[in-house]
């Protein structure tokens, strides 16, 4: 996980996708994953880019992935 080229507050967001599952991992990360808006495999979320999103995302990083993308980039592909 790489930070954004621009840091501009509220204009960035973090499409996290889960790619393995939390079965079998610590109990703080299984509740991360809940809170991150997962649960399944292949299963994305839209977060916003905030301090308190990244902790969970780097304690789940084992079982996920995360991309940056302004909110211009999210809007485009919502109305695509």
């Amino acid at each position: 996980m790489s930070a954004p080229s621009s840091n501009q507050h509220g204009s960035n967001q973090i499409v996290v996708t889960q790619v393995r599952s939390g079965i079998g991992a610590k109990p703080k990360a299984r509740g991360a994953l809940r809170a991150l808006g997962l649960g399944k495999i292949g299963r994305s979320h839209t977060l916003p880019d905030r301090p308190e999103i990244r902790g969970m995302l780097r304690k789940v990083s084992h079982l996920i992935t995360a991309e940056f993308v302004t909110s211009q980039e999210v809007s485009d592909a919502e109305t695509a």
